[in-house]
């Protein structure tokens, strides 16, 4: 999995929380402290509502997919982390920082 965190995008698959449905979107990934971890600004997000109503999702990267089961984030000690790595520097331009810790949509994935 290590060769996989030089990616800065990936595919993540998620499953239609009503529908079932798989739902593919491109989206930024991050490795803190070993765990790769998906965010994004606060708001609804679809990615985030569906992981958290099916958490097995697919992960699309370097032509190869990867089963993952998605789990949301909650430590706020390790949200703020997140938010504070010079690789995601551009969410602060979006909200301040506690904003961030508290609303964002965050969620780690782990491989099966």
């Amino acid at each position: 999995m290590d060769d996989l965190a030089r990616h800065q995008t990936i595919d993540l698959t998620t499953f239609g929380r009503q529908t079932g449905e798989p739902r593919r979107v491109e989206i930024w990934w991050f490795r803190v402290e070993g765990r790769f971890v998906i965010t994004g600004t606060p708001g609804p997000r679809d990615w985030y509502a569906n992981a958290l109503s099916q958490p097995s999702v697919i992960v699309h990267v370097d032509g190869r997919d990867f089963d993952a089961t998605a789990l949301p984030i909650q430590d706020p000690g390790f949200r703020r982390k997140v938010f504070t790595q010079p690789e995601t520097s551009w969410y602060s331009t979006m909200a301040e920082l506690e904003v961030l810790v508290e609303e964002s949509p965050m969620i780690e994935l782990r491989f099966d």
